[in-house]
Formats: structure tokens, sequence, C-alpha cells
């Protein structure tokens, strides 16, 4: 996988966790346990796409900009994207859409709920 450095990225953000999904062969970061990035793994473990949420607005900006950013592998084409974990996308913009997905799923939880994740 050429972004390679996502796991670190991701688990250094408050109160993430990961999990493995051996139903689907998928590597699960969540928040308060909602899933807000999935590696999608091949039947060799390879990474082939990671999976993440997105308001419909910034997923279709995105699908739009990159060829390598496609509808939701296996979810929501709406509000799930999937990068092609060796494609062309430039590290910063996986990034930025990792931010978005990480605060996507923080906003949608409880004032109460975000101020213990964010304490953590």
């Amino acid at each position: 996988m050429k972004y390679d450095w996502i796991n670190d990225f991701l688990l250094s953000k408050k109160g993430v966790t990961k999990d493995f999904q051996a139903d689907w062969n998928w590597i699960r970061y969540k928040v308060d346990d909602k899933m807000f990035v999935a590696v999608c793994l091949d039947d060799s473990n390879n990474p082939v796409y990671i999976t993440l949420k997105l308001n419909p607005v910034d997923g279709e900006f995105f699908r739009n900009s990159y060829e390598d950013i496609i509808p939701g592998y296996y979810m929501n084409k709406t509000h799930w994207n999937s990068i092609n974990a060796d494609g062309n996308v430039p590290d910063d913009v996986v990034k930025e859409l990792l931010d978005k997905s990480y605060t996507e799923i923080l906003n949608k939880l409880t004032k109460k709920k975000r101020a213990e994740v964010l304490s953590l």
C-alpha cells in the first residue's frame, strides 16, 4: 500500500480504536464504536481500498477531482468513498479526507460523548 503511514496517523487521533472485521477482511478505525475508515484487504491480505465517510458534497467533489477516488466499496455510495490503496491521490489530500471523516463521525456524537472522546 502506498499510504503506509495511515495506521499511525489515525491512531494518533483522540478516541480512535482499531479492530479487524474477519468476515469482510477489513481493518476498521472507529470513534465511540462508529467506523469512520476501513482498509479493505484482498484475499492475500493486501490493501485494495481505503474507505471513508464524507458528507455527500465533499465526496462528490473529491470523486470528480481524482480518478482513484470512487463511490464506497461495498458501502452506501452517497456517504462513503474509497481511495485506491496504490493510487495517485497525494498524501496531503488523503490526510485531509481522513481528517474530514474523523470529524464527520465526531460531530455526530452527543456533546457529552464528544467531550469525553476529546479529553482522552
